[in-house]
């Protein structure tokens, strides 16, 4: 990670005491992340992971600065940041994301209560932004999904809804979260597109192949009825647990690492399944645009990161064009 740059501190691992003896944030610092959540959720629409991630990061802060510092966060200066930032990670030993996360966080939250007077100076301005690395997304190939598919056992109870769920992630690139929050009505049978909802509330319309389409098919009509009436629970959520309740994405990721790992293969996450749909679409030569699009990034710099996986294509290309190859 880049280093960021604010006044030195006197020793960081002074600063930071035991994580038991720090004491509770103050309650003015609580309705301060409240009501910056509150301004997320409504005027900013950010997601609900966002938002938690958020609240925990500037919580994290409030804590520190009370225990630590023995200050309240609207009060804190660069000094007290940067002991922040150096009790992460030294004492803490975040990874630079982590880190770099609970920057953004700060960033934000005093952007905001310095324009509604909750503040009155901005102790992150000493910032520089900094960035780490992108690394490649890990993708499968395309023998790889089969092997993924051919791993849910059909003695397992949950087979139909586990083979949905797996042909679902590749065929329309599906972050966790929106599959699990897919409803019955979300689902056009007659045109074989189903509707999410994203990051940011944004809708978008995904072609469902017919693989994917028969496999939840197939789901909805047989296996979920029947875990619907283990409890006799109403949901219009797609995806149930075996007593019927809606899944989260929690248990999609554990179950996908599940299957994976039944399947022989390495440990493989929803988010694996999603970089291989992108990567799949763009080296079968679809428009760059087109499947920034379908993933909901709302910046095509995102979905460009795809671009560089596919090594193959690009040596193909080089072959094909290059008046020297």
């Amino acid at each position: 990670m880049k280093s960021l740059r604010v006044k030195p501190v006197k020793s960081a691992a002074r600063v930071a005491a035991a994580d038991d003896a720090i004491g509770g944030p103050a309650s003015a610092d609580l309705a301060a992340i409240q009501q910056f959540c509150l301004y997320v959720d409504t005027e900013l629409g950010l997601s609900a992971n966002t938002l938690t991630a958020y609240r925990t990061d500037l919580t994290d802060f409030a804590t520190f600065c009370a225990g630590h510092a023995h200050k309240r966060m609207t009060d804190a200066d660069d000094r007290v940041v940067s002991a922040y930032l150096r009790y992460l990670g030294e004492d803490r030993q975040m990874q630079s994301s982590s880190v770099l996360r609970h920057v953004a966080s700060m960033k934000m939250f005093y952007r905001f209560a310095l324009a509604r007077s909750l503040c009155t100076a901005n102790p992150t301005e000493v910032l520089e932004t900094a960035h780490v690395w992108r690394k490649l997304p890990d993708v499968l190939g395309r023998g790889q999904v089969e092997m993924l598919l051919k791993a849910v056992r059909s003695e397992h109870p949950l087979c139909q809804r586990d083979q949905a769920i797996v042909e679902l992630f590749y065929a329309c690139g599906l972050r966790a979260s929106e599959l699990a929050d897919l409803t019955l009505n979300d689902v056009h049978w007659d045109l074989g597109v189903i509707r999410v909802i994203g990051k940011g509330r944004k809708e978008r319309i995904i072609p469902v192949g017919t693989p994917a389409l028969q496999a939840l098919q197939k789901y909805v009509q047989d296996l979920r009825p029947r875990l619907l009436a283990v409890k006799g629970h109403t949901t219009e959520r797609v995806f149930l647990s075996r007593s019927g309740q809606p899944i989260n994405r929690i248990v999609l990721w554990q179950r996908i690492a599940q299957i994976s790992q039944a399947g022989g293969l390495r440990h493989i996450h929803p988010h694996t399944l999603r970089h291989t749909f992108a990567t799949h679409l763009l080296s079968g030569g679809a428009d760059l645009r087109v499947v920034q699009e379908l993933l909901g990034h709302s910046n095509v710099g995102t979905t460009q990161l795809y671009t560089h996986v596919d090594a193959d294509r690009l040596k193909a290309v080089h072959l094909k064009h290059h008046p020297r190859p």
